[in-house]
């Protein structure tokens, strides 16, 4: 069951709890309410692009949306869009609905919603379906040299 992204957190030394559910359904919700954790601590990590920067992790609880205009601008970029879910596959080598933003294929850039940093612990996706990784959001900033913004709403 060690996926890339478990490797990554055992070679960089981060320490995480694997909590592994029955997965039916993508999405956050689900995912909070299999596991019994609060939505707003359960973490998506969404695939985007921001024009001229390129691809980009962004990190967001999972009781709010991305804002793209703010993620733009804490970028100093002219625009930012989702990348669609070919490409975010492509990239990042996990399938959608089990993006983790450790381990993946190609080096992003990663940019954290600041609301993450309040919670002691957060749920992450482990890099498969129906695995997550409570992780200190501490912890997850710096393994990933995350940039932290208000990106969400």
């Amino acid at each position: 069951m060690a996926t890339p992204a478990i490797q990554f957190l055992a070679r960089h030394r981060l320490p995480f709890e694997i909590v592994s559910y029955e997965h039916l359904e993508k999405g956050a919700a689900f995912a909070a309410q299999a596991t019994g954790f609060a939505l707003a601590r359960t973490v998506k990590t969404l695939v985007a692009t921001a024009v001229p920067k390129g691809n980009l992790l962004v990190l967001v609880p999972g009781d709010r949306q991305l804002d793209l205009k703010r993620l733009a601008r804490a970028l100093a970029a002219k625009r930012a869009s989702m990348a669609d879910p070919a490409a975010a596959e492509r990239l990042t080598g996990y399938h959608v609905g089990g993006i983790s933003p450790f381990g993946v294929r190609q080096p992003l850039p990663v940019v954290m919603e600041r609301a993450l940093l309040e919670f002691e612990k957060v749920l992450v996706n482990a890099g498969r379906r129906g695995v997550m990784l409570k992780m200190s959001p501490l912890d997850i900033r710096a393994g990933l040299n995350a940039m932290v913004a208000e990106v969400s709403e």
